[in-house]
């Protein structure tokens, strides 16, 4: 009798013994997730921003203030042409509309006269209507006069030529001294802050991208994913290739890309339910996958799983050896010591009982 109950008082211990040990571990349960399916390419970095800047006005270069490989910021001046011809045309613009004011003047006096004596019927209606013509004539004069004015000003303006956005020179064209016409190239630029990714995409692919509209890129040196602001896709294909060109927008001020480099692309083509557990709760032996699951009376085992990859960073997909809501310990160390004080105490219990039975 004495013997049943230290049984039962010794089960008990045991029990109570391995709910404090687990509740000492933190554990999550397995769960279904959202497992993506990606697809991985070679993409190439472009400057949504490259801009070759060209001469508006005729002049000789007078001075180049920044080269290639320079950084510019937006609204600074980068090269100026001798602008004698340009202040010399801003002058008699100047000069024409001061004239054309005077004379506009004069006859807006001559119409205020002729108007007044036409009132008294001293003069006859063809002589108002000619002061009024004469008016209108020199009001549009003053017109012309006032846009040849904004014209000159605006071929001054030509001659300091500024950055549109703030970027790189890559490539200068002209250099000091030589006389430039429109439409010459002066400088080429390109801005860091907006980039984007040119991948070509096979056309089995397309509508699989088309549908889930994800995509990202992989840092080369980091390997941190970057999610794509936003993507094109061409509305049709390289009949050479058959492949789809889609250009991936990146969101701004990313510093470890430059136009030029070759980036892995991963698209989303497809999504399934799958079970996952947590990635560091996962433990590696050798040629072993395996996990630590805490029971529900406090019980801890290692159990062999087959894993079917990541699924993001922090989690692994299950492809058999777990069921859904079964608890795992999050830290794989500390389960696998208290995994052994356990086995030790059952063998010290088992033990113990074979004596008080003798």
């Amino acid at each position: 009798m004495h013997l049943h109950k230290y049984i039962q008082w010794l089960l008990a211990t045991c029990l109570l013994l391995n709910l404090s040990i687990s509740q000492a571990l933190e554990t999550v349960p397995v769960i279904h997730q959202t497992a993506v399916r990606y697809f991985y390419l070679d993409g190439i970095v472009e400057a949504i921003n490259k801009t070759t800047i060209s001469a508006q006005t005729t002049g000789e270069i007078k001075e180049i203030l920044f080269d290639v490989d320079d950084y510019v910021e937006k609204d600074n001046i980068i090269l100026s042409l001798k602008n004698t011809e340009q202040l010399a045309s801003v002058k008699k613009a100047e000069a024409a509309i001061q004239e054309a004011r005077a004379l506009n003047l004069k006859a807006r006096q001559e119409y205020e006269r002729v108007k007044t004596i036409y009132e008294k019927k001293l003069v006859s209606k063809s002589s108002l209507d000619e002061a009024r013509a004469q008016l209108h004539a020199t009001n549009a004069r003053v017109d012309a006069a006032q846009a040849g004015l904004t014209q000159a000003k605006e071929q001054l303006s030509y001659t300091q030529v500024s950055a549109p956005y703030s970027g790189i020179v890559i490539q200068r064209h002209v250099e000091p001294g030589e006389i430039v016409q429109p439409g010459i190239p002066l400088m080429t630029g390109l801005s860091l802050e907006h980039l984007r990714v040119s991948v070509a995409v096979p056309q089995s692919l397309i509508n699989k991208l088309r549908h889930f509209s994800k995509a990202a890129i992989i840092l080369p040196e980091t390997g941190q994913v970057v999610a794509a602001r936003h993507i094109t896709i061409f509305p049709f294909a390289d009949p050479s290739t058959n492949t789809f060109q889609v250009r991936l927008d990146l969101p701004v001020g990313i510093k470890q890309l430059f136009p030029g480099m070759y980036v892995k692309v991963s698209l989303v083509t497809g999504e399934k339910q799958k079970l996952t557990v947590p990635s560091k709760a996962v433990v590696y032996r050798s040629e072993v996958t395996g996990i630590y699951v805490v029971a529900q009376d406090g019980r801890i085992s290692f159990r062999q799983i087959r894993s079917g990859g990541e699924n993001g960073k922090e989690t692994i997909i299950i492809l058999a050896g777990l069921e859904e809501g079964e608890q795992v310990a999050l830290d794989p160390i500390a389960a696998g010591i208290l995994l052994i004080k356990q086995h030790k105490e059952r063998v010290e219990s088992k033990e113990h009982k074979e004596n008080q039975s003798e």
